[in-house]
């Protein structure tokens, strides 16, 4: 029966938009036509009993102080009442699943296959998190035709997120979380979010954009954002080429990866390869005893152009080059 139930009144894979468009379009529709049968019958009696001054011997004529039955025993009343019961029971059921359907289009779908952002509230600004921990300010760029869940949360003060254009509304509220969704079609297209909660002085100011963009160019902007470099130099801020090895280490994920000097390019190394972000540790190490252990941290929340000083040592220029040692000492050679 259940299954019955969920086929009758679950769409199939239909955007938040969609179901509102269609609710609203059944709501017109069957109100227009109701509207239309009943003002027309109305009329249509209203002429039919008019007052023309002579004695009418209809024996359906209603008299004052008459219960109405539409004749016949009141066989047309209550056959007016049991359609009207039939529409208004069918018209309940069909938007209940439609509501749950908005509520939990795909809950069979793995959580870890979801496209989640979360989305933060704070100082009249909305602040985006990716799964991936790449984050932006006030922008949200989600690649067209996929399901976007959006985890909402506030840093200060209630507010409400919303997209009109997708028909999307979430709390935001310090320390719990509203989870909703939705589905952009238009590639191309730029939308706004609006804060609906009166949250302060600049409540109205309290905007962003959602950037819909095709599938292969928001993979694009989101490889871009996972690019790391990283350069070593010495304390002269000359780049150190040789006699040393960089390990990075992920906070995140199970990444983890040692790079030997030969694979840096002029002191700098460049990374595409990388999946998540998030914070790093970043640990140098010298393969020759010149240097002591140089440990630093940051977090990759866009594209990463980290520089690490080893101090205690300095490099000439030629040694970029490759042509000569890096030598111990505070001074240059």
């Amino acid at each position: 029966m259940n299954t019955i139930f969920s086929a009758l009144t679950t769409p199939l894979q239909q955007t938040r938009v969609d179901v509102f468009q269609e609710i609203f379009l059944v709501f017109l529709g069957l109100g227009t036509i109701v509207g239309v049968v009943v003002v027309a019958y109305v009329l249509y009696n209203a002429y039919k009993y008019r007052d023309t001054g002579e004695t009418d011997a209809d024996a359906d004529l209603p008299s004052v102080g008459e219960l109405p039955t539409g004749g016949k025993g009141g066989k047309k009343l209550f056959l007016s009442f049991g359609i009207s019961a039939i529409i208004v029971i069918s018209l309940v059921i069909w938007t209940y699943g439609m509501l749950l359907y908005v509520e939990s289009p795909d809950g069979a779908q793995p959580a870890e296959e979801r496209f989640e952002v979360e989305v933060t509230g704070e100082s009249f600004a909305w602040y985006f998190e990716y799964s991936n921990g790449i984050e932006s300010v006030s922008t949200l760029r989600v690649p067209a035709d996929e399901r976007i869940w959006i985890r909402t949360t506030s840093g200060d003060v209630w507010h409400t997120f919303g997209i009109p254009e997708q028909r999307v509304k979430a709390d935001a509220i310090p320390g719990e979380y509203d989870e909703t969704w939705f589905e952009a079609e238009e590639a191309g297209t730029t939308q706004t979010i609006r804060c609906y909660e009166l949250c302060g002085e600049f409540h109205t100011q309290m905007t962003g954009t959602v950037q819909i963009m095709e599938p292969d160019a928001f993979e694009e902007w989101m490889n871009e954002q996972l690019t790391m470099s990283l350069t070593v130099q010495g304390a002269n801020e000359t780049p150190l080429t040789e006699g040393y090895e960089l390990t990075l280490v992920s906070q995140e994920s199970d990444f983890e990866q040692t790079y030997s000097a030969s694979e840096f390019e002029n002191g700098t190394l460049t990374l595409n390869d990388i999946e998540q972000g998030g914070q790093y540790n970043v640990t140098v190490t010298s393969t020759d005893g010149q240097f002591e252990e140089t440990t630093t941290q940051f977090d990759m929340t866009g594209p990463v152009d980290e520089t690490i000083t080893i101090e205690g040592i300095n490099a000439t220029e030629s040694n970029t080059n490759g042509n000569e040692t890096q030598s111990n000492g505070g001074g240059g050679n």
